[in-house]
C-alpha cells in the first residue's frame, strides 16, 4: 500500500474546469442530508460565503479516483463517482499550498488507517470516532505534530433567534446526550476559508 501510495502520490487526473485533481486536495460539498445540513450552514459560512456540510480527501491510485470520507456509518474509501451523488451543486476542490504539501503523504497514511472507525455522531472531538472535518484536522494534526486547521467553539443555535434548532434538540435527545455547545470542533466551512489551502477551482 505505501508503495503505491508514493507513487500515485502526484498523479493527476482531469475531469472538470480545468480543475487536475491530486491526491491530498480536499473536496468541499453541500450535502444532502435535509433539516441537519440546513442547519449546518446557518452557522457556518464557507469559501466566498458557499455552504459545506461535507467533505473528503482525495486519493488517486491507477487513474481511479477516490475519497477518504468519514460519513454513513464509519471512516471509508469511497468512489469519487459515488461521492458526487451526494450532492446536486458543484464541488469546491482546495489544494494545500506548496510549503504544506510535504505532509500530504502521511496525512494519507493515517486517514487510510481510520477506515473503519465508526462516524462520530455526537460530533465531539476525541471520542475515538470521527466525523468528516475531524478526519481531516487529525489526519494533518499527525503529520504536521501541530494543528494545521483551526478549531472554533460549536454552536447549535439560530443566529436569528439565539435557540436551538429544533432538529439538533431532537437529534441528541434521540442520543441521550447534552447538545455539545461551546465545544471545540471543526466543519467543511470553516476548512474551506484556512489560509493553508487555495481554493483552485470546482468539479461536478
Amino acid at each position: 500500500m505505501t508503495r503505491i501510495l508514493l507513487f500515485c502520490l502526484f498523479s493527476t487526473l482531469s475531469f472538470a474546469q480545468n480543475v487536475k485533481l491530486k491526491t491530498g486536495d480536499i473536496i468541499f460539498q453541500s450535502m444532502n442530508c435535509g433539516p441537519l445540513c440546513e442547519a449546518i450552514n446557518e452557522v457556518t459560512e464557507g469559501y466566498q460565503g458557499k455552504d459545506f456540510s461535507h467533505l473528503g480527501l482525495v486519493l488517486i491510485q491507477n487513474d481511479s479516483i477516490y475519497i477518504i470520507e468519514a460519513g454513513g456509518k464509519e471512516v471509508k474509501l469511497t468512489p469519487y463517482k459515488t461521492f458526487k451523488t451526494y450532492t446536486n451543486e458543484e464541488m469546491y476542490v482546495g489544494r494545500l499550498k506548496p510549503k504544506y504539501r510535504k505532509y500530504i503523504p502521511e496525512a494519507i497514511a493515517f486517514s487510510l488507517k481510520q477506515i473503519g472507525t465508526p462516524y462520530d455522531e455526537e460530533y465531539i472531538y476525541d471520542n475515538g470516532k470521527y466525523y468528516c472535518s475531524e478526519l481531516i484536522y487529525d489526519a494533518f494534526l499527525e503529520a504536521y505534530k501541530k494543528p494545521l486547521f483551526q478549531m472554533f467553539p460549536m454552536t447549535f443555535k439560530s443566529p436569528k433567534t439565539n435557540k436551538y434548532f429544533e432538529v439538533w434538540e431532537e437529534y441528541y435527545k434521540n442520543l441521550k446526550m447534552e447538545i455539545p455547545e461551546g465545544e471545540l470542533g471543526c466543519n467543511p466551512g470553516g476548512i474551506s476559508t484556512s489560509d493553508k489551502l487555495k481554493i483552485i477551482g470546482t468539479v461536478y
